[in-house]
């Protein structure tokens, strides 16, 4: 009788071993069971892998469509039967955007486009029920002009459409119009050109062909990189001492309080930037702040749509870097953005540059720290109201200042 007691032991050991396993295995089960899913609803995110033959590819099918007569532009010559604009290398796919650098009679360009294939994109359907020849000019313009409306929200005349509509009649015009509504319907494509004429602080597109449309080409910035920008391509290797670097670094910073100033006040509307980050801009080799990646860019109209949401918390209306406010009796969002353009980019920004651990025998301890208190009141959230905006030309005028004095003194030290 006494292994009676020494039996039910075991007994009970191995069922606690048996149910551990199976709840392994249960677990187990449902992993894979939601990988599976996983997979099924976003199989595209696994396929998306930047490869050179997948580049390729869609490179000849680019020319295919070229040859068939479906698609045009200056560049397609180039590419497809001159051998002049020559793929180098797959730069990334990011959810269907393809960006590719490639080589244009000996110039490094890149090449971008929202999705892969030309065929993808909106067909305009007056294409197939008239002869495009008899298309008249002002209708093809209001096309373009609602386009634009809808997908900046912007209001543009006929004569500002030039940059946007420069097609003339001719064989490929059924081609010419075609590849023009797909570029149309890329909101960075249409940034890029509205904004080449009046701006320097924007991609200058170089040309197209069909969906696709090549932009020169900048090496953009990265947040791990120690000062946010690879500035050895600016400054030289040979300049590239401390001393250099600094001088560097508040040129740039000054560049970028010239860029907030033009985006707030030179356009018909305020440009918001909603996706600050040192991968969205680069730097041209005279030291100009260019952003290079404005498909989370919009101007005043646009923006005040997307933040006018409902809500039950300011968390609500927080678009990536753009902030609104929740009005609780209401339940829904402030349209007027509670933050800006350079309260982002010193949090984001200078806040790397003018930090403590950056202090060195270059410029005066004072002047450091000063600069320091100036970026940190700067990078606080502000608020809605008029207060928030003298705060906000309180802080560009002392940056500006600042940085200036800065540069009096490298130059002194010289």
């Amino acid at each position: 009788m006494r292994g009676i007691p020494g039996l039910k032991r075991l007994r009970l050991k191995i069922w606690r071993r048996c149910t551990l396993l199976l709840l392994l295995l249960l677990w187990a089960a449902c992993w894979l069971v939601v990988s599976a899913l996983l997979f099924v609803l976003h199989g595209s995110v696994f396929s998306e892998r930047c490869t050179d033959e997948k580049s390729h590819r869609i490179l000849a099918k680019l020319c295919l469509d070229y040859s068939s007569g479906a698609l045009t532009g200056d560049l397609c010559e180039d590419l497809c039967v001159a051998q002049k604009l020559v793929y180098k290398h797959c730069l990334y796919y990011d959810r269907g955007k393809k960006v590719i650098q490639a080589d244009w009679r000996g110039q490094p360009i890149i090449l971008k486009s929202k999705k892969e294939i030309f065929s993808s994109y909106q067909h305009l359907s007056m294409l197939e029920e008239v002869e495009t020849q008899d298309i008249p000019e002002t209708e093809l313009l209001l096309m373009v002009a609602l386009e634009v409306k809808n997908v900046l929200g912007l209001e543009l005349s006929n004569s500002s459409m030039g940059p946007l509509w420069t097609r003339k009649k001719g064989p490929r015009w059924k081609a010419q119009v075609a590849s023009m509504w797909s570029l149309l319907q890329q909101e960075e494509y249409i940034y890029f050109s509205l904004l080449q004429d009046f701006s320097k602080h924007v991609l200058r597109i170089i040309g197209s062909c069909g969906h696709f449309y090549a932009v020169e080409y900048l090496t953009a910035g990265h947040a791990w990189h120690k000062t946010l920008f690879p500035l050895e391509n600016v400054v030289g290797p040979s300049l590239a001492g401390h001393r250099s670097r600094v001088r560097a670094i508040i040129d740039i910073a000054l560049s970028f309080l010239d860029m907030v100033q033009h985006f707030d006040n030179d356009f018909s509307h305020r440009l918001h930037l909603c996706d600050i980050k040192p991968e969205n801009f680069a730097i041209r080799h005279d030291l100009t702040v260019v952003a290079i990646d404005v498909d989370m860019a919009f101007f005043e109209p646009k923006m005040r749509d997307i933040l006018e949401q409902n809500c039950t918390g300011d968390e609500d209306c927080n678009f990536f870097d753009c902030f609104s406010k929740c009005n609780l009796k209401i339940r829904k969002c402030g349209a007027q953005r509670a933050n800006n353009n350079l309260q982002v980019i010193c949090d984001k920004i200078f806040r790397r540059w003018f930090s403590p651990n950056l202090r060195g025998p270059v410029v005066s301890l004072p002047l450091q720290l000063q600069l320091q208190k100036a970026v940190q009141e700067c990078a606080e959230p502000g608020h809605v109201d008029a207060a928030g905006h003298q705060r906000t030309l309180k802080s560009l005028s002392e940056l500006y200042h600042l940085l200036r004095v800065t540069q009096r003194e490298l130059q002194r030290a010289e």
